[in-house]
């Protein structure tokens, strides 16, 4: 199964189209399979009186969480033209909205899915708009107790729609690998009969090796230009060079589990009549002798009669001379 790398942009444009334009780039460059921006208006997403989290606490102490967001908002049309950009690089373009608002103008664009961040686990009323859009979704599940993944669900699937997927999540910006908890993936798998993924908040790649490895339809990583640069996210991100060697580890780990069908390979198909053992005359061997075990060993090359033969060779009687350590064949034997 080919897992779907998702460049998260996020807020990570700080406001600036180009700074959006150039992350696309990084996705496309990297190839990742879709990048997703976060779509919004600030009065959508926060109250006046919100703090900020921990993590976004990186300058402007008594800004609240409200000014940082109206800080980083990009206008709705700017979304239409970096779907549009998108495109032109052959790259999916997604977004996860942040209220009824910003899920008009993503629906009006036309994403291929609709992607939930865990905030809106509980947000019910909003779950119930998000199935009735008809969209493929998937849903980020961070900061979630499995019950309230199974509302979350429910509630989704009363509207009809059954196009769900989960992602595991864990809300820390960057996460310690204590805290990621991997198989909870798994459990959401079992428990929701849905594909899975994992949203990727680590700074290294171990998280979504395993997790590929674990079965993962999705993998989600926040991308940056640099991580010196202002803002909440850039810290916990992945710069260029280092999503580039984000992607190719999840493409090798791809390739690592292979399809499941044990048969030998075309590589070990080539050497096997060199390292394999074949039935060999353990020392001369008469012409008309008839065949007794002590008469046989088991060595290289694999050319000859397969060891495993060994109880249909014994009794028979050779039609030749053999010589000691020489391979046995089928054809040495009298019929």
């Amino acid at each position: 199964m080919r897992t779907y790398i998702i460049a998260e942009a996020g807020v990570n444009h700080n406001g600036d189209i180009e700074i959006a334009k150039k992350l696309i780039d990084v996705a496309y460059k990297a190839g990742a399979d879709a990048i997703k921006f976060q779509t919004f208006k600030a009065e959508e997403a926060s109250g006046e009186y919100a703090d900020k989290a921990d993590y976004q606490k990186t300058s402007a102490a008594d800004e609240s969480q409200l000014d940082m967001i109206r800080r980083l908002e990009l206008p709705f049309s700017c979304f239409y033209e970096l779907s549009e950009y998108a495109k032109t690089k052959c790259i999916d373009f997604i977004s996860t909205p942040d209220g009824t608002e910003s899920l008009k103008c993503l629906m009006d664009i036309g994403i291929p899915f609709i992607k939930i961040g865990s905030t809106e686990v509980t947000n019910l009323p909003f779950l119930i708009e998000l199935g009735n859009t008809g969209k493929s979704l998937v849903l980020s599940t961070g900061m979630s107790t499995l019950g309230e993944v199974e509302t979350a669900v429910k509630t989704i699937y009363s509207t009809g729609n059954k196009n769900l997927s989960l992602m595991h999540c864990t809300t820390s910006y960057p996460t310690d690998i204590h805290d990621v908890n991997l198989r909870a993936m798994v459990t959401l798998r079992d428990a929701f009969k849905v594909d899975v993924g994992l949203s990727d908040h680590t700074v290294s790649r171990e998280a979504a090796i395993a997790a590929v490895a674990f079965g993962a339809k999705y993998i989600e990583k926040h991308i940056t230009l640099d991580h010196g640069m202002e803002g909440p996210d850039h810290k916990a991100s992945m710069e260029p060079t280092e999503f580039v060697e984000y992607v190719k580890a999840i493409r090798n780990t791809e390739l690592l589990l292979g399809d499941g069908i044990k048969r030998p390979t075309e590589a070990e198909l080539r050497i096997m009549k060199d390292v394999r053992r074949s039935i060999l005359a353990k020392d001369d061997i008469a012409s008309g002798t008839v065949i007794t075990k002590d008469m046989l060993c088991y060595k290289r090359p694999g050319t000859g009669i397969k060891p495993e033969y060994a109880d249909f060779v014994i009794g028979l009687r050779v039609n030749r001379d053999i010589r000691k350590e020489e391979v046995i064949k089928w054809e040495d034997f009298q019929e």
